[in-house]
């Protein structure tokens, strides 16, 4: 992929081709709701209005990272957790290896920044960039270069993916204590809006630890040029943020469905369409986080989440929870037959008999 990160447009005629399909299939109209808007996507992801192909192989890549800005005192955990986590992750035994076993899901993990060394494994890409980020209340939280690094290492790691066989649906998400304090300050540095709007408890944080966060946020927003996507990353982003939105872009220029978890998979979500405007229509919402500022990144990307179950953990949990739907949706199209070829009769029909 180039650094121009090039993403073409999805398959309009491919969409409306499955939207008249799905319209006429043996079911009153519309009534299967979010799954035939799912599916018309699916089909101008592909450009393919009947999706012939299959979405058996689902793979979950949580992208880590440390920040610097938890010298604030912005988060409920000590930065000692990343690794801790990450090594959960390889050993399979958290949350998220639960939900990609349920999902049939292969999982990988991909190192941009975790400031502690990490075992070697076969699910683990050691993509370091540094050992996290800069404390972005006192400075920048890395340099132009290092931006630039983080969204290649995003590309490599997608790619490295594919060197394990083909990816039909890639479903994101993330490890890195403070990263939803990094998380919101991109997202009010890129959208413009107000740092209460956006900020949340992440972890679990009181009321002074969140007075901390608010005043960081709206500290590192303010340096921000809101239509320079570099200078916000080099400002406030993360490394496994700029990592993510690397594998998005190349994942939406191999045309796959990129599977968005949360919060602040959102923020990285809002970086890639600085970068390359077209990603937006390969992206999935899975789900609406209780992370306040998600809606909002949501609505800026106009993206409508296909679920809402209160989550807020993080990990790619939500994300790899709605992977089955696309199977679903993919199947509706191509197993269920329309009223002519079921030898059906529509209800226009029963009434022009009567």
């Amino acid at each position: 992929m180039s650094q121009l990160y090039s993403v073409a447009s999805v398959d309009a005629r491919a969409a409306k081709l499955a939207r008249e399909r799905i319209d006429n299939l043996t079911k009153p109209l519309h009534s299967l709701g979010r799954i035939e808007e799912l599916a018309e996507q699916l089909a101008a992801i592909a450009g393919d209005p009947m999706l012939s192909g299959t979405y058996e192989r689902r793979v979950v890549l949580i992208g880590a990272g440390d920040h610097g800005v938890t010298a604030e005192g912005v988060s409920a955990y000590p930065s000692e957790v990343t690794p801790q986590m990450v090594g959960a992750f390889l050993a399979e035994m958290a949350a998220i290896n639960a939900f990609a076993r349920a999902v049939d899901a292969e999982l990988f993990v991909a190192n941009f920044g975790v400031a502690s060394s990490l075992p070697t494994h076969e699910r683990l890409f050691d993509l370091c960039v540094a050992k996290g980020t800069r404390n972005f209340v006192r400075e920048p939280a890395m340099s132009d270069k290092q931006a630039d690094a983080a969204l290649e290492a995003g590309v490599t790691a997608f790619m490295r993916v594919r060197e394990r066989g083909s990816v039909d649906a890639l479903a994101l998400g993330e490890m890195g204590i403070g990263n939803t304090t990094s998380a919101a300050a991109l997202i009010c540095a890129l959208t413009g809006a107000d740092a209460e709007d956006i900020v949340g408890r992440g972890t679990g944080i009181d009321d002074a630890t969140y007075a901390r966060k608010l005043a960081a946020v709206r500290t590192g927003a303010a340096r921000c040029d809101r239509n320079d996507w570099r200078a916000c990353a080099r400002e406030v982003g993360g490394f496994e943020i700029l990592g993510l939105a690397g594998a998005m872009l190349a994942a939406a220029e191999a045309r796959i469905p990129v599977v968005l978890d949360g919060f602040i998979v959102a923020a990285a979500a809002l970086l890639a369409a600085r970068i390359a405007p077209n990603v937006t229509g390969y992206f999935v919402a899975a789900h609406r986080s209780r992370e306040r500022g998600h809606a909002v990144a949501l609505e800026v990307l106009g993206l409508r989440p296909l679920l809402d179950l209160d989550l807020r953990l993080g990990e790619g949990s939500g994300a790899a929870l709605a992977l089955p739907l696309i199977e679903a949706a993919a199947r509706m199209i191509r197993e269920m037959k329309t009223f002519a070829e079921a030898g059906v009769a529509t209800a226009h029909e029963e009434a022009a008999l009567s």
